[in-house]
């Protein structure tokens, strides 16, 4: 698995997630925040699979 999400995409991925995932539990807004897993994990993990699918990637090329 080739890593696709960069440095800055990956930080707004895992502030996204927590922020809606905090939102949830704190009674914010609704279930649907729990949406915010998908983001964090792939925030994590470093690949989206969208971007897999699409040839798509954010990582700096290394020469």
């Amino acid at each position: 698995m080739k890593l696709n999400v960069g440095g800055m995409d990956r930080i707004l991925r895992i502030v996204l997630g927590l922020a809606l995932i905090g939102m949830t539990l704190v009674g914010t807004i609704g279930v649907w925040g729990w949406l915010g897993v998908v983001p964090l994990a792939t925030g994590a993990i470093g690949w989206c699979p969208p971007y897999a699918i699409f040839g798509f990637s954010t990582c700096s090329t290394k020469e």
